[in-house]
């Protein structure tokens, strides 16, 4: 007699597209989805990292190489925006063999454009929003479209601090993660019985820090001061709580804080 599972087998056979999967905290979440026996596309616009990613997944995973794909989108270009999304999900569902996903993550980002107000212009202000904030947007118009019709189904965005706890020369980014709040709740309405929900996570030590080691140590070692648990968050542990809203199929139109204690320090 084998012990029943009630919890273990949630994501087992489950279709997950991860927009921005091919390094940092959507790397992870494709590490955790393989474990649970779901089935993971990740999505990125570069595709020699998408390569290097499948490659890496593969080895961890051998017993599941077959069920990690990978897609190239470019979401930096507003005029080629939608067809670009549009495209993915298409092909993302031709290439996993159904018409139906039952997980979306977006965890794309580029560059923070941390900018002083004197500085800021209107081309300037669209730049910072295009990636991390229209394609999102955006992207959500086709999920009902390509995502199963359900409460077990999923689509989940990703901010950050920076939405809660202000600081200067991140007025424009600050907005636009504050913004994803709004988003989130209003999605959720917008896209039942989907759920909808998002993640903002604190200061997470990756490599998408564009710095020295030597730097990066030092502002790591900095933030550790500002954080209750006095450690920068792992790519690998802030995956968790994306896992816990595909699992929870009573969770909607929430936003999930997962920053180490920073925003009351």
């Amino acid at each position: 007699m084998s012990d029943q599972k009630r919890y273990s087998n949630k994501l087992q056979g489950s279709r997950v597209l991860i927009i921005g999967g091919s390094s940092g905290i959507g790397f992870c979440i494709a590490e955790a989805c393989l474990e649970y026996g779901a089935l993971v596309t990740i999505a990125s616009s570069n595709p020699s990292k998408i390569t290097a990613a499948i490659f890496k997944l593969q080895s961890s995973y051998p017993s599941a190489k077959s069920s990690i794909h990978g897609q190239t989108v470019d979401l930096s270009k507003s005029d080629t925006l939608e067809s670009e999304l549009e495209t993915l999900f298409e092909q993302t569902v031709k290439g996993m063999g159904s018409d139906k996903l039952d997980h979306v993550i977006f965890t794309a980002g580029d560059a923070l454009a941390t900018t002083k107000l004197a500085d800021v212009t209107m081309k300037s202000i669209l730049k910072a929003g295009q990636v991390r904030f229209f394609a999102p947007l955006l992207a959500a118009k086709f999920i009902p479209q390509y995502v199963k019709n359900s409460h077990e189904s999923s689509y989940t965005i990703t901010t950050g601090s920076i939405s809660e706890r202000p600081m200067p020369d991140w007025s424009v980014i600050a907005s636009y993660a504050g913004g994803h709040h709004s988003m989130v709740r209003n999605l959720a309405l917008d896209m039942k019985p989907i759920r909808v929900n998002g993640v903002s996570p604190g200061v997470v030590d990756t490599e998408l820090w564009k710095m020295s080691q030597e730097e990066k140590d030092k502002l790591m070692g900095q933030m550790s001061k500002k954080m209750a648990t006095g450690t920068p968050g792992r790519p690998e542990w802030v995956a968790e709580s994306f896992l816990g809203i595909m699992r929870d199929y009573n969770i909607d139109g929430a936003m999930i804080r997962t920053d180490g204690g920073g925003l009351f320090m």
